[in-house]
């Protein structure tokens, strides 16, 4: 018998995505006294000169500012507190429930939100966010004998992030669990039909082509405030040139902005699809009909 596959996953990028800004930018740099542009420029250096990988780059250029003044994972957790989001954030993680009609919950059907970024975990573990979200996948730091942050001992890069689709496909949350072991797709909790993935941009490119490829759905996001269009430019190089996705949408989460709208719409067609199925498979008796043993 396969899983009930109910649950309709939402999984988002966080940099440009949910917030306007880098989380390092907002809240670690003003902590410390790092000059922004003094940061990007030295990671930059690094990727370019010495061929890091750019998520590396930054971490070691962070643990370099940080040498004599290293916070702890408890440290940068309560920085998290300072983290800003996009209008209508995180409001809209409650307000979703509301789109599913009383069929769709009678037939189990909910919503479940991931975060999947090359940004610090632990920041977004303390921000405002983290009680709406599932599971929060993100860069990590080890700790020193003295409790002092002192090597990655996790690194997202962008094309890692697929990684973690996967595990949320196969509900192996946990980093101790292969995600490279055998499922079966129907024992699979969140088929990539019921998946929506909201990124911003180029590095969110793997993670679009592996929803197009499995039948998920995206949504590029952009900055309507960006006066250099940079922002838009990107979500459109996605949905046009690039024919990554379908939508693209300014990044207002607010209720009946634009996003909002094609989220809902998302939603109701995979709850739709979701119900259909169910029925199908009661009336096949390969599950039992909800509410019943």
């Amino acid at each position: 018998m396969g899983a009930p596959q109910n649950i309709i996953g939402i999984v988002y990028d966080y940099d440009q995505t949910l917030s306007p800004t880098y989380m390092q930018d907002e809240v670690i740099f003003p902590t410390f006294g790092i000059k922004a542009s003094e940061f990007w420029k030295r990671c930059r250096e690094l990727v370019d000169r010495d061929g890091f990988e750019s998520e590396l780059a930054y971490l070691k250029v962070m643990l370099d500012y940080l040498a004599f003044d290293r916070p702890s994972n408890a440290d940068l957790q309560k920085l998290g507190v300072g983290l800003r989001f996009y209008k209508g954030l995180p409001e809209m993680f409650d307000e979703l429930t509301t789109v599913l009609s009383p069929e769709h919950q009678a037939m189990g059907v909910k919503i479940e939100h991931y975060i999947v970024s090359s940004g610090i975990k632990t920041l977004i573990d303390g921000s405002a966010l983290r009680p709406h979200i599932r599971e929060v996948f993100g860069c990590e730091f080890a700790e020193d004998e003295s409790g002092r942050i002192a090597f990655p001992k996790r690194v997202i890069s962008h094309t890692a992030k697929t990684q973690y689709l996967f595990r949320i496909n196969k509900g192996m949350l946990q980093p101790n669990e292969d995600v490279n072991d055998h499922m079966p797709e129907e024992l699979r909790p969140i088929p990539f039909r019921n998946m929506i993935y909201v990124g911003d941009g180029p590095t969110d490119v793997p993670c679009f082509t592996l929803m197009k490829k499995f039948g998920g759905h995206g949504i590029a996001v952009y900055n309507s405030e960006d006066e250099t269009r940079s922002s838009v430019r990107k979500a459109y190089q996605l949905s046009g040139p690039a024919d990554r996705i379908k939508f693209i949408a300014p990044s207002d989460y607010r209720a009946g902005s634009h996003l909002r709208l094609l989220l809902e719409e998302m939603i109701l067609d995979i709850a739709g699809g979701i119900v259909e199925r169910r029925r199908r498979e009661v009336s096949e008796g390969k599950i039992a009909a909800p509410g019943h043993a």
